[in-house]
């Protein structure tokens, strides 16, 4: 345990993290101008922005019980990064559906989300990260207070379970549910972790003698 701590305690830590964050969208934008996303590279980056804002809210929710299992505390150091990187692929994939699909049209775009239930709960789980991203730095904790900032960050397993919706949605379409059920188990196991946390009884102190 001591040596991974170590390790992410080191200061290239982030700055490496960061760079594997931007990973994917680098290879869209590549794949984009290298015309290698196939016959709909309009398709193809808005499926793929929204499967990677699906991955990193995996990653952010996985961070705590990995830390607590393995030991590996420093992990923490990334959780914040992490979860805006998840809010900014979610913007990424909102403004690929309102450029590619909708040409930026206001109207267009209002008529769509009110019309197409998917994408109602899609931009309802983009505003629900909205506060948590503008949350996430010091000053905001300690205008809100650990109390108060920790409950409203709670807000995200609300995104997590509309962030599955929309992607059960786009998918049944297709009636195509394989990675919609890998990513609910996923999302099932580390939200039942917090809930078993929560209700799990307190252990007993032992009377001195």
């Amino acid at each position: 345990m001591a040596p991974v701590n170590a390790l992410l305690l080191k200061p290239a830590t982030k700055p490496i993290a960061f760079v594997l964050a931007l990973l994917p969208l680098a290879w869209l934008v590549w794949g984009a101008a290298a015309n290698k996303l196939g016959a709909n590279p309009a398709e193809a980056l808005i499926r793929s922005t929204g499967d990677w804002t699906l991955r990193f809210l995996c990653l952010t929710l996985a961070l705590t019980p990995l830390r607590q299992a393995t030991g590996w505390h420093a992990l923490a150091r990334l959780r914040r990064m992490l979860g805006l990187f998840c809010f900014f692929y979610a913007v990424v994939h909102f403004l690929c559906f309102a450029w590619l699909d909708m040409g930026f049209d206001v109207d267009a775009i209002l008529h769509d989300i009110a019309k197409r239930p998917f994408i109602l709960v899609g931009t309802a789980a983009l505003l629900t990260l909205l506060p948590l991203a503008a949350t996430s730095f010091n000053r905001a904790i300690k205008a809100l207070g650990a109390r108060r900032w920790q409950a409203l960050h709670r807000l995200v397993y609300a995104t997590a379970a509309l962030a599955l919706l929309h992607f059960f949605w786009m998918r049944a379409g297709k009636n195509d549910f394989a990675e919609v059920a890998v990513y609910a188990a996923i999302v099932g196991a580390l939200l039942g972790w917090r809930l078993w946390r929560r209700l799990r009884p307190a252990p007993r102190v032992q009377p001195a003698r």
